[in-house]
C-alpha cells in the first residue's frame, strides 16, 4: 500500500554534510524511494539551508521561538551535555509544541496523510499523536527521548499514553525496545530496526589517499592514528579515550571530531595530559570528513559509556561507520552496541570507563597488523550484510501497514 506519511522530527541534516540527525535523512528518503510520499515536520533552526523538496521527500519548517534565544527545540540543542534539559528548553517547549502540532495537523490535512510517524517519542511522538488523533501512529526511539521519558513525570506520562496508542513502535536497539516497554509500549508492537549506513561514504581507502589526508593534518603519515566522532558529551566517554592514549604507545595520534558542550573541558583534559600535542580536535565536520579519518585511521575508537545520569546512546551512527570503513574498531557494550558486534570477530569490546583497558586494546591492534585487518574486513562484511539502509526503509513500511491494521481493529 503506498502512504502519505508525515514524519514529525526534532532533528534533520540542516544542510549537507551536517552532523546533526544525520540518520533521519536516509530513513525519509529511502521511504520515499519505495514509492511513498513522505513529509518532514520539523522546527526551524537559522543553519537551515532553502529546501522544499528533495528526492521525494518534502520539507515543512515551523518557527516557534518568539525570542531567538529560545531556538533550541531540537538539533542536539536542548540538552546539556545530554545529561539534563536547558532551562530555555523549558520555556521554549510550549511554544514549539504548540507550532509543531498546527502545523503537523494543516500538513496531514493538506496532504491527505495515511499515517503519522513520530521521530522520538517526547517529543516528536506526542506531536503526530495530537495532530492526527484519527491516523495510525508509529513512533520511533532514538535514545535521548526515552532517557527523558525515564527521568521527567511529565515526559514519561506523555510517553506511556502515545507508546499505548502506536500502531508500531521502532526502537534501533535492543535495549531501547525493553525500555519502551518498561515504559508501557505493548510488547507485541514493539519492534527492533537498526540504524543503516552508507557504505559507499562510509569504506576503506587506499594506503597513498591515507598517508595524503594525514599530511594535510600535519599528523606523521608512517605514525599509528586512532579516530573518533560524535558529539562532545559525557555519554561519548571521550575522556575515558583522551585518558586511554598515553596507555596506547608514546607515537599514537587521536584525532576527535565533532562539537558540545565539553569541547572546552576535553580540550584542556587532552592538552594538559601526557598526550599533549598528539590529541587533535577537528571541530563539527561533514559525514564525508568524517568517513575519511574513519578509512584513514589504523583504529576507530567508540567508547560509549552510561553517563553518571544513566543516558546512553540507543546505536551510535559512529560504531556502523567505523565498522563500514574496513578500519577496526574498539568499542564497549553500552546501549545496543552489544546486540551488534562480537567480541574480537567484528570488533574489540572493552569495559566501559575503563581507560586501561582502551589503551591496551588500541596497542594490541596497533601491535597486530594482521588482526587489525581481519577485524576491519569481518566489520565491513557485517555492515554490508545486516544494516542496509534500504532493509531499514522495508521494516518502517512494514510498520506503517501494521500500525494501520492496528488502529481499524481498535475502531
Amino acid at each position: 500500500m503506498r502512504h502519505v506519511v508525515v514524519m514529525v522530527t526534532t532533528s534533520y541534516p540542516r544542510f549537507a554534510g551536517d552532523h546533526v540527525g544525520t540518520f533521519m535523512e536516509p530513513i525519509a528518503k529511502r521511504v520515499a524511494a519505495r514509492g511513498h510520499d513522505v513529509h518532514i515536520v520539523a522546527p526551524w533552526h537559522p543553519l537551515i539551508s532553502r529546501r522544499s523538496s528533495e528526492d521525494g521527500v518534502s520539507f515543512h519548517f515551523f518557527k516557534y521561538a518568539p525570542v531567538p534565544a529560545l531556538n533550541v527545540f531540537g538539533y542536539a540543542a536542548g540538552m546539556r551535555a545530554d545529561e539534563a534539559l536547558r532551562g530555555s528548553a523549558w520555556l521554549a517547549a510550549p511554544f514549539a509544541m504548540a507550532s509543531g502540532w498546527f502545523k503537523a495537523m494543516r500538513v496531514a490535512q493538506k496532504r491527505g496523510a495515511t499515517v503519522m510517524h513520530g521521530h522520538w517519542v517526547v517529543p516528536g511522538g506526542v506531536i503526530a499523536a495530537i495532530a492526527r488523533p484519527a491516523l495510525p501512529l508509529v513512533v520511533s526511539l532514538h535514545g535521548s527521548d526515552v532517557f527523558v521519558a525515564e527521568r521527567t513525570a511529565t515526559a514519561r506520562a506523555a510517553a506511556r499514553r502515545v507508546l499505548a496508542r502506536s500502531g508500531a513502535v521502532t526502537a534501533c536497539s535492543q535495549d531501547l525496545a525493553d525500555r519502551a516497554i518498561a515504559l508501557g509500549a505493548d510488547a507485541g508492537r514493539v519492534e527492533v530496526v537498526p540504524y543503516g549506513v552508507d557504505p559507499a561514504r562510509f569504506r576503506p581507502w587506499t594506503r597513498a589517499d591515507r598517508a595524503a589526508l594525514r599530511q594535510r593534518a600535519g599528523i606523521p603519515a608512517d605514525g599509528p592514528l586512532v579516530a573518533a566522532a560524535g558529539r562532545l558529551v559525557r555519554k561519548k566517554g571521550f575522556e575515558y579515550l583522551i585518558d586511554a592514549l598515553p596507555l596506547a604507545g608514546a607515537n599514537v595520534h587521536l584525532v576527535i571530531a565533532g562539537g558540545g558542550d565539553l569541547a572546552a573541558e576535553l580540550g584542556a583534559r587532552a592538552r594538559s595530559g601526557p598526550a599533549a600535542g598528539r590529541i587533535h580536535f577537528v571541530g563539527n565536520v561533514s559525514q564525508d570528513a568524517v568517513g575519511e579519518w574513519f578509512a584513514s585511521a589504523d583504529v576507530v575508537a567508540v567508547p560509549s559509556v552510561h553517563d553518571q545520569t544513566g543516558n546512553v546512546d540507543g546505536l551510535p551512527n559512529t560504531l556502523l561507520e567505523g565498522l563500514a570503513s574496513g578500519t577496526a574498531v574498539v568499542t564497549t557494550r553500552a546501549g545496543g552496541i552489544g546486540s551488534v558486534v562480537e567480541p574480537d570477530r567484528s570488533a574489540m569490546i572493552v569495559p566501559e570507563k575503563d581507560s586501561r583497558a582502551l589503551g591496551d586494546a588500541i596497542a594490541a591492534l596497533i601491535a597486530d597488523a594482521d588482526r587489525r585487518i581481519r577485524l576491519g574486513r569481518e566489520g565491513r562484511a557485517l555492515v554490508e550484510r545486516q544494516f542496509g539502509w534500504d532493509a531499514a526503509a522495508a521494516r518502517f513500511e512494514a510498520a506503517y501497514d501494521r500500525a494501520l491494521a492496528f488502529k481499524s481493529l481498535s475502531r
